[in-house]
């Protein structure tokens, strides 16, 4: 049965009321709002009026599927009804209070961290967000070891603060980048566009380690602060590591006093089947940041997990560095509610079960019947489509750093179709919530399958 246009509508919202709301809102955003990563002038946002669960509606009252999770961050859906409460109640209680002083929402939620997070990673750093959380994470390092470089894997993200975005591995980074942050690229592993002429896990597994060696040993390992990676890359393509390489990492990291960071900005909090992506390889970092699925996105949060270690070093001596928002009450009691709602409605098992039986054999399947997608690899509801113009030269859909018609049109039929989808360079991802149901997931995919039908039009 179809549902009426009414029917698709958020409680108490009409068509017309959300399409006036909509033009005031797209009017003052292009006369006043400066958005990131984007030429002002060309910019056309789309209006979002209201979200739900697994979608968003539009400025038109258009329901969208939202399989981009925003920033592949609203990982328990839009809305939820007990994190909104758990926010409203801690404002009518305590809406912010100076870092220096305790309080009960963060506390509660550094404790629920330290039992989530790997090993004896047991004090939490509160931050604003991923970026930040990535740069204070750097500064331990550095005061901890007394050492200065970091290395870096290209086809990476980190974030948009100064260090954040030289530690990015990506073309983001080309515009900021004065090549003066102490920071040095190395090559991870990728075997689909292996540049280590490696024909198998096992050998681009092996390739990457000896380059991420021998980069150690030509920059120094006395200079050597850190090495950070995310667990799991997101934007930059969401490649899986093969087995072995990141405790090749840490075997690296103990051998030449290195500390470890792992990057579960986006990777972190069920995406990937597992609380933290680096739960699948058995590896505890030394330090870990995070942000976004902690609380969902509700309220901006993000932190670092600290080993006993580094903490020992600033125990006689201050730690420089500090947020007035460190900790803030009600990004807290958004994240201890996210994390029992996620523990309660066995959302992280719910992502592991999506991916194993349903995404990943859907995104096989599209390999085998559309002859532009190039390759799929995932895990959880963490998922890219690599697509290609032609499968056995690998020529991408869009350049590395760019876009082109053919993307543009895959994206055109997305949202047709009523899909808001991720896309970035060549490749749709494929990120609904980690609560996201049977149903919404197989009509997610069912749009994506007819959207490939257009993208292989542009292929050979």
């Amino acid at each position: 049965m179809t549902l009426a246009a009414d029917q698709l509508l958020p409680a108490g919202h009409t068509i017309d009321s959300m399409r006036a709301e909509a033009a005031r809102a797209y009017e003052l955003d292009r006369a006043h709002v400066f958005h990131s990563w984007s030429a002002q002038g060309a910019l056309k946002p789309m209006t979002v009026t209201a979200a739900e669960g697994s979608y968003v509606w539009d400025g038109d009252g258009n329901r969208l599927l939202d399989f981009s999770s925003q920033l592949v961050n609203t990982n328990i859906g839009h809305q939820h009804p007990k994190v909104v409460a758990a926010i409203a109640e801690q404002a009518a209680k305590l809406c912010t209070i100076a870092p220096q002083h305790a309080n009960a929402a963060r506390s509660e939620a550094a404790r629920l961290l330290a039992e989530l997070t790997p090993g004896d990673l047991n004090r939490i750093f509160f931050t604003n967000g991923g970026a930040d959380a990535v740069e204070h994470a750097v500064r331990m390092a550095r005061l901890h070891t007394g050492k200065h470089k970091v290395l870096s894997r290209y086809r990476a993200y980190h974030g948009g603060t100064d260090l954040a975005i030289n530690l990015t591995g990506d073309p983001r980074r080309f515009a900021n980048d004065r090549g003066a942050a102490g920071v040095v690229h190395f090559n991870g592993p990728f075997l689909y566009r292996s540049v280590f002429h490696a024909e198998t896990e096992e050998q681009e597994c092996a390739r990457a380690l000896e380059e991420l060696q021998r980069v150690i040993e030509l920059e120094g390992a006395s200079t050597i602060a850190a090495i950070i990676l995310e667990s799991i890359p997101g934007t930059a393509g969401i490649m899986v590591p093969p087995p072995g390489y990141l405790a090749g990492v840490r075997e690296l990291c103990n051998q030449y006093g290195i500390m470890m960071i792992a990057d579960e900005v986006m990777a972190g909090f069920g995406r990937s089947g597992k609380w933290f992506a680096i739960n699948h390889f058995d590896v505890v970092p030394d330090l870990m940041t995070f942000a976004k699925g902690v609380n969902s996105g509700y309220v901006p949060l993000g932190g670092v997990a600290i080993s006993p270690a580094i903490a020992q070093t600033f125990a006689d001596r201050a730690y420089p560095g500090g947020l007035t928002y460190s900790g803030h009450p009600l990004a807290c009691a958004a994240a201890v509610a996210t994390i029992n709602v996620m523990r309660d409605e066995g959302m992280v098992e719910n992502a592991a079960r999506l991916g194993e039986q349903i995404i990943g054999p859907a995104l096989r399947d599209f390999a085998q019947r559309h002859r532009s997608v190039g390759e799929v690899r995932g895990a959880g509801v963490f998922w890219a489509i690599e697509l290609v113009k032609d499968q056995t030269t690998r020529e991408p859909l869009a350049p590395y750093g760019g876009t082109s018609e053919a993307m543009t049109a895959v994206v055109a039929s997305c949202k047709s179709q009523g899909l808001l989808p991720f896309t970035n360079f060549n490749r749709v991802h494929v990120v609904p919530p980690c609560n996201a149901s049977d149903d919404e997931v197989r009509a997610g995919l069912a749009i994506v399958d007819r959207a490939l039908d257009v993208a292989d039009q542009y292929a050979q």
